[in-house]
Formats: structure tokens, C-alpha cells, sequence
């Protein structure tokens, strides 16, 4: 069964104009890819758009930061709950049907946000939003191993790296642009015509070749995932509720559930992956070079989105720029992240990961020192220089530590240490972001007054503290690119 964009781009033509075959084959699986990279660069741009409008949100709305931050918190932790069953979907629905599904959940999670008349309906509309970007990015990485040779699958994935990488990056501009110039329900109006397209076009033209087969989904996991990863970030951002009066409930209480439903979870799908059957299978920890890549990876995340989350706070509640002039501010950090991704992997093809973590875990912590040095007169031309810093350090770090974490691993758990590592970054961007805005909350002087020096301070410390305690852990990665353990499956 082949086609345009329907066979394996690997396969082998046997009739006689195969050259044309051939042709005709890599036209339509770039055809495919083209589709799937923009309709995920704007799914991914929503992870960060909202950073800049928190505080016009918050005073538009009337609510509290620490519940503001749940409009991108609560994006990341959906994805975290959506992306370990996207195993199960690939497996059990075709591609296209996949696609579909995922664009008509986040454009009708779209249109919900932009019509929310409050809080409550707009953060169902992201969550909606969520569920859909989560299965595109797995869909992205599965189709391209699908149609896109082995000879040329790294120059395909170093392009979606850029777009990847690229779209949290301009959220923040984006936003700040329509903010000064619309409302904020227009960073929803804008989006809605251009995923209608993409759903269409998807209809249309997106046909991928797959083997499906009835795979079984624990309920009970995806319910325990859900509880478990919901408590752990639920709790931890209600401290600082809590502690100015506010929380409605005591929270350590989802704390503790969540850490009591992720333990029964691990150990349900340590019983489901001898049959095969887990949602997601953990035999990829049992690899040390992995849990080191993941542990540094996870506290880069949580470094990363809750700098997104402060800066724009900082800029405009201390500092009284106005949303455009912060989006644009942050725009160069971002931009450099996605430059630098092709960089950092050639330099990780020839040095290896050792020479280019352990500098970037250095650079990472001296730039997150940096910022607890920010005051009221801080000139804007040294916070941009500082997120920059940040941003390569970083990069240093992450290319390299995801390469060689799931390059070591046997091939029969690529998938698998993929959904592990990509959940961990949604739950680690999730947890961040309620860290540091939970201590900026408590560290402020008055509830009334949004982000103050003291409070954006004590949050970029928390985040020193945690780079300089993780600095160590760097000298566990490998300084070569060695083969994958031999472990069982």
C-alpha cells in the first residue's frame, strides 16, 4: 500500500519509473510534514502566549497571580496527563483520524477562550487547547520516522527542532504586539481561522499509511497520571494562596494525594509492562546515563518556563513597560534557543555531551545569580543580556542531554523514553512555573500590588539555588557517545 504520502519514503520502488515514483513519494510526504510543522508551531506557540498578558488578565479579571499562572501551568499539566497516552492513540487510530482530532480540540478550546466571559471558562478553554497540541507533537515525531528516510531524518528533525523551539519563543511577542494594539481575547480570534485552515487542509491532503491494532487503554492509569500529576502542582501552587489566607483547601492535602497516586501508578505500570499493556512503560529509568539526562533535564525546564513566567511580570508590574516592549524583550532569548539548536547538535556530534553540559550548567546558574541582582532601576538593555546568557546555557544543555539520554537506550524503549522524558518536561514546565510564582507571591509585600522587587528576587534565588545544587549532577554525563546498555526487555 503506497502513494504520494501513504508508503514508507524508505521503501524501495520496483517499477520501472521508479526515479518518478520516487519524486512524486518525497513531494507528498513534504507535503505531509509541511502540514504537521505549521499546524505544531502554532499549537506550541499557545504554551507561552499568555505569559505576557498575565497582568492585564489578572486585572481585567480580577483575580490573584498565583491563579493566573494556572492559564499556562494548567496548559503544561494537561499536556504532562495527554502525551503518555499518545502511545496508545498512535497505535490504536490512523494518523489521519489522529490529526484531525487533535485540531478540532484545540480549535474548539480556541473559540472557548476567546467567547469566556471569566476565569473558570477561559482556563477550560486552554485545557481543551492542550489536549490537542499535546498529540500533535508525537504525531510530528512518528510520521516523520514513517516517511522520511534515514538518510536525510536528521536534517527533517534539526528543522522541526528550529520550529519547535522557535514558537514558545515568539508567543510572548506575538502577545505583546495584539495586547497594545486589541484585547487579549484577540490572541484567540487571531489563531481560531488559522487552525480552521489547518484542519481543512489536514482533510484534505493528509494521508499516512499505518498499521493499527486494538490496543487495550488502562483507564485506571490515565486516571492515576491525571491525579497524581494534578495533585503534585495543584498543591504546590496553593502555597501561596495559603499563606495570605486565600487557599480553599489545606495544600498539602492534593500534595500528598498526588504523591500517593503517582507512587500506585508506577507501580501499576511496572505490573502492565511485563504483558505489554502499560500506559507507560518505565523501563527506560532502569538506565542510569537516562535518569541522569532526565533529572538535569527537568530542572532546566523548570528553570526555563519560570523565567517566561517572571520576566514578563517583572518588566511590567516593577519596571512599568508596557506588554509590546516586553514581548519584544524577550523575544531575542528565544530566538537564540532556536538558532542555536543546530549549533549545539553538530558540536554534540564532534565533543560529545560532557563538554558542552557541564559549561552549559555553569552558564545557566552564573545567568540565574544574575538575575537576583535586578532592581527597580535595572536598565532593560542588561535583562536582555542576562535571558540571553540564560538561553545558551540552556541550550548547551539540552540538545545534547536529550540526544544521548534516549541514544542509549535499546531501541525496543525509543518510544517509551521519549513519552517518559517529554512528560517529565510538560510536568517540570508545570511545577516551575508554580515554584517561582508561589515564592514570588509569598516573598511580595501586599497581595494588591502584583510582582515587586522582593518577590521577583527571592523567585530568581529559588532558581539559582536549584541550578547551583544540580551544577554537580553534570559530571555524571558521559563524555562519549557510547552504544545502548543491553538490558532485557
Amino acid at each position: 500500500m503506497t502513494g504520494p504520502a501513504t508508503g514508507r519514503a524508505d521503501a524501495e520502488p520496483s517499477e520501472p519509473n521508479a526515479p518518478a515514483a520516487e519524486r512524486e513519494q518525497q513531494a507528498g510526504a513534504t507535503l505531509v510534514i509541511s502540514l504537521l510543522v505549521g499546524s505544531a508551531f502554532v499549537m506550541i506557540l499557545n504554551e507561552t502566549i499568555m505569559s505576557v498578558a498575565l497582568p492585564v488578565l489578572i486585572a481585567d479579571l480580577g483575580i490573584s497571580v498565583s491563579t493566573a499562572q494556572w492559564l499556562t501551568s494548567g496548559f503544561l499539566l494537561t499536556m504532562a496527563v495527554v502525551i503518555p497516552i499518545t502511545g496508545f492513540l498512535l497505535q490504536r487510530f490512523p494518523p489521519r483520524r489522529v490529526y484531525l482530532t487533535s485540531m478540532l480540540l484545540f480549535s474548539t478550546g480556541t473559540l472557548i477562550s476567546a467567547l469566556a466571559p471569566g476565569f473558570p471558562v477561559l482556563l477550560a478553554g486552554r485545557i481543551v487547547q492542550a489536549a490537542g497540541t499535546a498529540v500533535m507533537v508525537p504525531l510530528l515525531m512518528t510520521t516523520v520516522m514513517r516517511l522520511v528516510p534515514v538518510a536525510r531524518r536528521g536534517a527533517t528533525m534539526g528543522t522541526i527542532t528550529i520550529v519547535i523551539a522557535v514558537a514558545p519563543a515568539v508567543g510572548p511577542t506575538i502577545s505583546g504586539v495584539i495586547l497594545s494594539t486589541l484585547g487579549w481575547r484577540w490572541m484567540f480570534w487571531i489563531v481560531l481561522p488559522i487552525a480552521l485552515v489547518a484542519f481543512a487542509a489536514g482533510a484534505r491532503w493528509l494521508q499516512v499509511a499505518a498499521e493499527v491494532r486494538p490496543v487495550p487503554l488502562d483507564l485506571a492509569s490515565v486516571a492515576l497520571s491525571a491525579l497524581g500529576f494534578g495533585g503534585l502542582v495543584f498543591g504546590l501552587s496553593g502555597v501561596g494562596e495559603s499563606a495570605r489566607g486565600h487557599a480553599l483547601v489545606n495544600p498539602w492535602v492534593p500534595t500528598v494525594i498526588g504523591v500517593v497516586a503517582l507512587a500506585v501508578f508506577v507501580a501499576r505500570q511496572l505490573r502492565l509492562q511485563d504483558d505489554g499493556n502499560a500506559l507507560l512503560d518505565l523501563r527506560p529509568l532502569a538506565h542510569r546515563p537516562f535518569v541522569v539526562a532526565m533529572v538535569l533535564v527537568v530542572l532546566s525546564m523548570m528553570s526555563l518556563f519560570g523565567v517566561l513566567i517572571l520576566l514578563p511580570l517583572y518588566l511590567q508590574d516593577v519596571l512599568d513597560f508596557s506588554p509590546f516592549v516586553t514581548g519584544l524583550a524577550v523575544l531575542p532569548g528565544g530566538l537564540a534557543m532556536g538558532l542555536l539548536g543546530p549549533v549545539v547538535g553538530r558540536l554534540y556530534d564532534r565533543l560529545g555531551p560532557r563538554r558542552l553540559v557541564i559549561p552549559g550548567a555553569a552558564v545557566l546558574t552564573v545567568a540565574l545569580w544574575a538575575f537576583t541582582t535586578l532592581g527597580h532601576g535595572s536598565p532593560l538593555w542588561m535583562i536582555i543580556a542576562f535571558h540571553v546568557v540564560l538561553v545558551l546555557g540552556i541550550s548547551l544543555m539540552l540538545t545534547p542531554l536529550m540526544t544521548d539520554a534516549l541514544g542509549r537506550l535499546p531501541r525496543h524503549l525509543d518510544s517509551h523514553g521519549s513519552a517518559i522524558m517529554a512528560t517529565l518536561q510538560q510536568v517540570a514546565g508545570a511545577a516551575g512555573t508554580a515554584l517561582f510564582i508561589t515564592v514570588m507571591a509569598v516573598a511580595s509585600q501586599s497581595p494588591t500590588t502584583g510582582t515587586d522587587v522582593g518577590g521577583a528576587r527571592a523567585s530568581f534565588m529559588v532558581a539559582a539555588i536549584i541550578a547551583t545544587i544540580a551544577l554537580p549532577l553534570t559530571f555524571l554525563v558521559g563524555g562519549g557517545k557510547e552504544k545502548a546498555e543491553a538490558v532485557p526487555a
